[in-house]
């Protein structure tokens, strides 16, 4: 439901918001895996709000850049929809997954064909057909959110990348198993260099809401064009409701009820369709990798404001 009658104050929402889940900030652990995210510090929280016609609304570290992680897979999904219209799906499923984000388990069973496009498996299936669309992917993507958040100054993270190439075994695996099925066409290492810079850029609260409104734009761009058609926009949604939060996805739909991608950064965007995109950022994750104190603020926002896709 896109819920135009409901009128909120955003701002007044936001500042409730962030007094009432104050003592969850800090709560969680940073991700230790990935060692240029370890040292983030935990206590950290930034919470933005755009509605469709633009205008954000803010509150904590809402302007303070960070680790935007799996939160681009929502944008290469997008770019590659564009692009390539149905034919994306014949290579990357649209169920949730049931298990960790970065697993190898299900890839056999399943000849090579990732269950989403938000695990990391898929993710590499959609960076690479978005590496053959462009012959560029990673600043593809990052030229895409300059212009759809109006921030000319976003950048790569180098010292993220290097930790995400060292420690990207697992990514590698994957790539090189999908590619033994024939689900991956690029040379491998290239691919995962594409994957891992795209992962280290760095957005803020604001950046993102603006970036991802085209969601609650109904495939519509910032600078009034289309990206996707209803339907593609509603595709990404529906996939971000039931698959964007790894293996904690229906139990964030219970709880908060909207359409989201989390990051290990400790981001997670939303989207109210018709209505507005919000994002969450506080470092601390639970044992699944979403943002402990994000998760909640998104369920206050529900329930504060009503606003929900049920």
């Amino acid at each position: 439901m896109e819920h135009q009658g409901i009128a909120v104050d955003y701002q007044a929402v936001l500042e409730q918001i962030a007094a009432d889940i104050a003592p969850l900030i800090g709560s969680g652990t940073p991700a230790e895996y990935i060692p240029a995210l370890a040292s983030v510090d935990p206590r950290r929280f930034g919470m933005a709000i755009a509605d469709v016609s633009g205008t954000v609304h803010g509150v904590g570290d809402w302007q303070h850049p960070f680790s935007v992680q799996s939160i681009t897979k929502v944008f290469t999904l997008a770019l590659a929809l564009a692009a390539d219209d149905e034919s994306l799906w014949d290579r990357v499923g649209r169920e949730p997954s049931g298990n960790p984000f970065n697993s190898l388990v299900q890839l056999e069973y399943e000849n090579g064909i990732p269950r989403n496009p938000f695990i990391n498996a898929g993710a590499l299936v959609v960076t690479d057909r978005l590496q053959t669309l462009t012959g560029d992917a990673s600043s593809e993507l990052l030229e895409f959110l300059r212009q759809e958040s109006g921030n000319p100054d976003l950048a790569f993270d180098p010292e993220v990348a290097e930790s995400e190439s060292a420690h990207g075994d697992r990514n590698a695996a994957l790539a090189h198993f999908m590619a033994s099925y024939g689900n991956i066409v690029n040379p491998v290492p290239i691919l995962l260099d594409h994957y891992f810079w795209q992962c280290s850029i760095e957005m803020s609260c604001a950046d993102l809401t603006l970036a991802a409104r085209f969601l609650a734009r109904h495939g519509l761009r910032a600078d009034g064009s289309r990206l996707l058609t209803r339907s593609e926009a509603k595709q990404i949604n529906a996939v971000m409701l039931t698959c964007g939060t790894y293996d904690a996805a229906g139990d964030f739909a219970y709880r908060v009820g909207l359409p989201g991608k989390s990051g290990v950064g400790g981001g997670i965007v939303a989207v109210v369709p018709g209505r507005c995109t919000l994002c969450v950022w506080s470092p601390g994750l639970d044992a699944r990798g979403n943002s402990v104190a994000g998760v909640a603020a998104l369920d206050r926002f529900t329930t504060l404001t009503g606003l929900s896709v049920f």
